[in-house]
């Protein structure tokens, strides 16, 4: 039975990582920390550990990757090995929340690869646009998903701008045809709707001036050697030079025009706007929201006081995103255990608990792909500008079977791995249920659904600690455990 202290360093792995296996338990247990606090820290500050998950793939004690062809495993250039990448990064990085930012980031700018794959018409270009690593490409090519990276914690304004300036999102929302002749409002439209301020916080003539005001915030292809590198351009000859007004305040001073400019001096419309909705009073509270039930609790009401005080935190930090998880994961609210296990996982976070938790010892990360699909979610392909719709939204009977399918394989693969690990630690039906729950980490499981894991335990005769024994009840537990609709909670 876990005590207060390791339920509670679960229910952070859970949150602001995917889940933790029990040798990464036990090594954060014997790190130095002062308390909970020393423990969010240890998660916030994941600049100070290196960055070198990459270096174990294909490495014995990992999680499998699957390479195709005659190339090797190709992250950057091979769509199915860059998703590949990601869920071996989530299963085995020591900096989790910098990947659960990603992941967040990632359905917040939603931006899905086969509609850039369709303007591109190249794979190993689009790929790039979304997983290319700059050290690691010949092109130099940052991607999405780095950049997201890269930015988990920082400045929410200047990852507005860096988004702005993205390839992939360029391609994703027709930025790249904004010309002034023919004003986009693609971008305009989804950068205060979804991005910032909200529905009903703007009007449609916004929509227009906004269009306008990112004319020229064009791409360009560069073509020399190495061929095939996109990059953001602006294009002065096609920015739209007249003034542009809004229905909201775009500077401090409450002026609400953003003044003609030379077409020179154009790309400046574009700052001012973004600094704008940055500003905005409701884009702090929508984010707080969107942060509060992302890490604490999508099931009930938030907390409006933590709400107001994570809104606060983002406009006088300057719109940092930092200081407003590190308040979250520190809040009473996180900690209280009438939060626990108040999110629906989402399925990547599912199958990369599930792996973390049962184990991997075997498998790879490519047997996860085509499940994830059947369970709704495709990273680097999510359906719509709205991104995955969330919560129970992710329950349909169909997507719910897939994730039993696929605790069904994993536990089936995993019965060695499982065998090995509880001899030796459990000496009765009981003990091997305990041993089982706690491996997994479900909320309390009702007396009912208790008794049916303990009577699947014992059937087939009394005790005897045997390794087929082991083996068939251990694989057999992790099957109904993971399974179950208890473990789809996080």
């Amino acid at each position: 039975m876990q005590t207060r202290r390791e339920q509670e360093i679960d229910h952070l792995f859970r949150r602001a990582g995917f889940g933790a296996s029990q040798e990464e338990i036990d090594r954060f247990s014997r790190l130095s920390f002062a308390g909970y606090a020393g423990a969010v820290a240890r998660l916030l500050n994941y600049a100070e550990i290196p960055d070198d998950v990459d270096g174990f793939i294909g490495a014995p004690g990992y999680v499998g990757v699957t390479a195709r062809g005659g190339t090797g495993f190709a992250p950057a250039t091979n769509i199915l090995d860059a998703r590949q990448r990601w869920l071996f990064r989530m299963v085995h990085s020591q900096r989790p929340l910098e990947e659960k930012m990603a992941l967040f980031w990632h359905n917040h700018f939603a931006t899905a690869y086969t509609k850039v794959l369709n303007d591109v018409g190249d794979t190993t270009i689009a790929t790039r646009l979304f997983s290319a690593k700059p050290e690691d490409d010949a092109t130099r090519t940052l991607g999405q998903y780095q950049l997201f990276r890269n930015r988990a914690l920082g400045n929410f304004r200047d990852l507005l701008v860096e988004v702005a300036k993205d390839p992939a999102m360029l391609f994703w929302l027709d930025g790249r045809t904004n010309v002034r002749a023919r004003p986009q409002e693609n971008f305009a439209r989804e950068l205060m709707e979804l991005f910032t301020i909200g529905v009903g916080n703007f009007q449609e003539t916004d929509v227009y001036a906004g269009a306008r005001v990112f004319t020229g915030w064009n791409l360009q292809i560069n073509r020399a050697n190495p061929p095939g590198r996109y990059d953001f351009f602006y294009n002065a000859a096609q920015h739209e030079t007249t003034a542009k007004e809004f229905s909201f305040p775009v500077y401090a001073d409450g002026g609400r025009v953003i003044p003609a400019r030379s077409a020179a001096d154009g790309m400046r419309d574009g700052l001012d706007l973004i600094e704008a909705v940055a500003r905005h009073p409701m884009t702090g509270p929508r984010l707080a929201r969107k942060l509060y039930a992302y890490f604490i609790n999508e099931v009930d009401q938030p907390d409006e006081s933590l709400i107001e005080s994570v809104s606060r935190l983002y406009y006088t930090s300057g719109y940092e995103i930092r200081p407003m998880v590190q308040a979250l994961l520190l809040s009473p609210q996180f900690r209280d255990p009438s939060n626990y296990y108040k999110r629906y996982s989402w399925p990547v976070e599912f199958v990369v608990r599930s792996i973390k938790e049962v184990g991997w010892r075997g498998f790879t990360v490519n047997g996860a792909l085509t499940p994830l699909v059947n369970m709704g979610q495709q990273l680097f392909e999510p359906p719509d500008v709205n991104g995955w719709e969330l919560g129970k939204g992710w329950f349909s009977s169909g997507g719910m079977l897939a994730r039993m399918n696929f605790a069904a394989t994993l536990a089936a693969n995993q019965r060695f791995n499982l065998r090995d690990q509880a001899r030796g630690k459990v000496d009765s039906h009981e003990s091997l249920v305990s041993f089982m729950l706690d491996r997994l980490t479900p909320p309390e499981f009702a007396s009912e659904a208790y008794s049916a894991l303990l009577d699947y335990a014992r059937q087939g005769g009394a005790w005897t600690g045997s390794d087929t024994q082991l083996a068939t009840k251990a694989s057999g537990l992790a099957h109904l455990i993971t399974g179950s609709g208890d473990y789809q909670f996080v």
